[in-house]
C-alpha cells in the first residue's frame, strides 16, 4: 500500500501545508480532526467529497462520509449508506457501547465493509473507490465497497480477431478480467495473488495460476522478478514484461501477451503462468517459447488438418520474411551463376538504367514499406487501410516507371512485407534480423548471409524464459512436445500437458476416456 506515507515531512513541499500530515501517525477520536486529516492529505484535490450528517435520534451518531468523486457509485452511497444512518432510530435499535461496530453490522447495506485504523490503507482504499465512514468518538473507520467507475465494455479485441471462437476480450478493468477467466476455469485450484507495484501509481497486479498444474519454481522466480520492480509507476503491462522478461537486450519477447481470455485460460491449463495488471487489457503469460508465436486460438477450434497447415505457414513465413531480400541480394550481386539464365537476363533487363544499386534500393523500399505499415496502424482503421494499400501501389509503380527501382525489387519487398505482417507477435524481431542478414549479404554475398543467420540461430538457442530453453520446441520432441508445437495434433492424441514449462500433474486426458477414443 502508500507505504511510509505520513512517517516524516516532505522536503519538497510547494506550500508547506503538507507539513501538517506529519502529525497524524493515525486518527483521532474526534470527528474534525479526523476531517482536517484528510482534507491535508488531499490538498488542492476537488474530487474529493466530503457529507457530514447526523442520526435525528441519536445525537452521538456525528457521521461523516468521504470519496472521491467519478470512482464511485453515488446509488450505493445514498442507498446503502446515508438513508440507513439517518431513518433508523439508532436509540432503540443500538445494543452495546461499540456504536461503530453496531453501524457495520446492523445499519449499513453493503456486503464489503472493514474496519480499518493504517492511514495507509485508509488512503489507498479511498483512491481505489471506495468510501471512507468517519465517526466521531472513534479513532478507527469503516471501508465500504463502493466501486462504481465508467469501464468499456467486454468486446472482441481488434488485435486477435477469429472466425470462429469466443468474441470476449479483456477490458482496462481487472476485476472484469478476472471474471471472465473464471467463467472459464470453474475450479478452486485456480489461485489469485494480488501486489502493487510503482512507487506512485500503487498499481494492481494479479498473479494467476492453476494451484496443481503450474511450476512453483516458476512460480517462485515470477515473484522474486516482480519484488525487485521499483519504478514511479505502472500504466500498462508492457512496463513489467519488459522488466521481467530474460535476455533484456534481445528483440524476441520472452514473456507472452494477449487481449483474449480463452487463450489464457488454455495457457493456465497447460501449466503456464499469467499475470493481469489493473488498467491494461493485456495479461502476460510466462514461460514463453519461440513455437507460441506461430500458434493462434483458433487452431484449437478448427480441423486439426487445417489447423497445422495454417501452423506450418506462419512458421515458414517467419523464415522467409527475413531471408528473402538477403537471398535475393546475394544472388543478384555476388553469385549470379546461381540463378537460371533466362532469370539472370530478366533481372539484368530491368535494372537497366536503374541508377541506385540493389542493396540501397532494397533499404529504401523495406523502409518505405515500413513506413507505410505504421502510418496503416496509427491513422483510423477506414483512413489507414486506404494510405497503406494506395501508398504501396501508387509508390512502387512509380519507382518502376520512374527507373528508380527494378520491379524485382518491389516484388521481393511485396513478398518480404506480407510475410512480416503475418506474424505480427514476431515483427519487431522479423525487422532487426532481417537487416542484420541483409547487411551480411550486402557485403559478403551468401557467406555473410549464412554467418549472420547462424549468429541468429545461436542466439535464439542461448535464450531462456524462466528457465525453459527457447527453443526447445525445436530441438526436443516427446510425447505432447511435439504434438502441439509446429502442428496441431487431434485432441485425442494430445493426452499429456507439453512437459516443456515444467508443469505438473501432466495427463489431460482420464485413462478411461483415452482407452475409449
Amino acid at each position: 500500500m502508500l507505504n511510509n506515507l505520513f512517517k516524516k515531512k516532505p522536503k519538497d513541499s510547494p506550500t508547506g501545508k503538507e507539513a501538517n500530515t506529519a502529525e497524524y501517525l493515525g486518527l483521532s477520536k474526534t470527528l474534525e480532526k479526523n476531517i482536517a486529516l484528510f482534507k491535508s492529505i488531499f490538498e488542492n484535490d476537488e474530487t474529493l467529497v466530503i457529507r457530514e450528517f447526523q442520526n435525528k435520534n441519536l445525537k452521538a451518531a456525528r457521521c461523516c462520509i468521504l470519496y472521491i468523486d467519478g470512482m464511485v457509485n453515488s446509488e450505493i452511497i445514498n442507498q446503502n449508506i446515508i438513508l440507513p444512518v439517518l431513518r433508523n432510530d439508532l436509540s432503540v435499535n443500538i445494543e452495546s457501547d461499540n456504536l461503530l461496530n453496531e453501524l457495520m453490522c446492523k445499519v449499513i447495506v453493503s456486503n464489503d465493509v472493514k474496519e480499518k485504523a493504517d492511514i495507509n490503507e485508509i488512503v489507498g482504499s479511498i483512491i481505489y473507490g471506495d468510501t471512507l465512514f468517519l465517526l466521531d468518538g472513534y479513532d478507527k473507520a469503516l471501508i465500504i465497497s463502493t466501486k462504481g467507475w465508467q469501464i468499456r465494455s467486454v468486446t472482441e479485441p481488434d488485435s486477435a480477431k477469429v472466425v470462429r471462437g469466443p468474441r470476449e476480450g479483456f477490458t482496462e478493468s481487472i476485476l472484469v478480467n478476472l471474471s471472465l477467466l473464471r467463467r472459464k476455469i470453474k475450479n478452486p485450484q485456480l489461485k489469485f495473488r494480488f501486489k502493487e507495484i510503482g512507487e506512485r501509481t500503487h498499481t494492481r497486479t494479479c498473479i494467476c495460476y492453476i494451484g496443481n498444474l503450474a511450476s512453483m519454481d516458476v512460480l517462485s522466480q515470477l515473484e522474486q522478478r516482480l519484488e525487485k520492480i521499483k519504478i514511479d509507476g505502472i500504466i500498462d503491462s508492457g512496463y513489467i514484461q519488459e522488466l521481467i522478461k530474460d535476455a533484456p537486450y534481445s528483440p524476441f519477447e520472452t514473456v507472452g501477451s494477449t487481449e483474449r481470455p480463452d487463450v489464457i485460460a488454455a495457457k493456465l491449463l497447460e501449466g503456464r503462468i499469467a499475470l493481469f495488471v489493473d488498467g491494461s487489457p493485456f495479461v502476460l503469460t510466462v514461460p514463453y517459447v519461440v513455437v507460441e508465436n506461430f500458434q493462434a486460438n483458433e487452431d484449437y477450434y478448427n480441423n486439426y488438418i487445417f489447423a497445422t497447415m495454417n501452423r506450418l505457414i506462419r512458421g515458414f513465413t517467419a523464415v522467409t520474411s527475413i531471408t528473402i531480400p538477403a537471398i535475393f541480394l546475394s544472388l543478384v550481386t555476388y553469385h549470379q551463376e546461381m540463378l537460371p539464365t533466362p532469370m539472370l537476363l530478366s533481372i539484368s533487363s530491368s535494372r537497366q538504367n536503374v541508377p541506385i544499386p540493389t542493396v540501397a534500393s532494397l533499404f529504401i523500399m523495406l523502409f518505405i514499406f515500413d513506413v507505410l505499415r505504421e502510418v496503416g496502424v496509427r491513422m483510423p482503421t477506414p483512413i489507414g487501410q486506404t494510405v497503406s494499400i494506395v501508398g504501396s501501389l501508387v509508390l512502387g509503380q512509380a519507382a518502376v516507371e520512374a527507373k528508380l527501382v527494378s520491379a524485382p525489387v518491389i516484388i521481393v519487398t511485396a513478398i518480404t512485407g506480407i510475410t512480416t505482417l503475418i506474424n505480427m507477435n514476431f515483427i519487431s524481431a522479423t525487422i532487426i534480423f532481417r537487416t542484420l542478414l541483409l547487411l551480411g549479404a550486402a557485403f559478403l554475398g551468401i557467406y555473410g548471409f549464412l554467418l549472420c543467420f547462424i549468429i541468429l540461430y545461436l542466439h535464439l538457442m542461448s535464450i531462456r524464459s524462466f528457465g525453459v530453453p527457447y527453443m526447445m520446441n525445436v530441438t526436443k520432441a516427446q510425447n505432447h512436445d511435439g504434438q502441439d508445437a509446429w502442428i496441431r495434433a487431434p485432441w485425442w492424441m494430445m493426452t499429456t500437458r507439453p512437459k516443456i514449462i515444467g508443469g505438473r500433474d501432466l495427463p489431460r486426458q482420464p485413462q478411461s476416456k483415452n482407452e475409449k477414443g
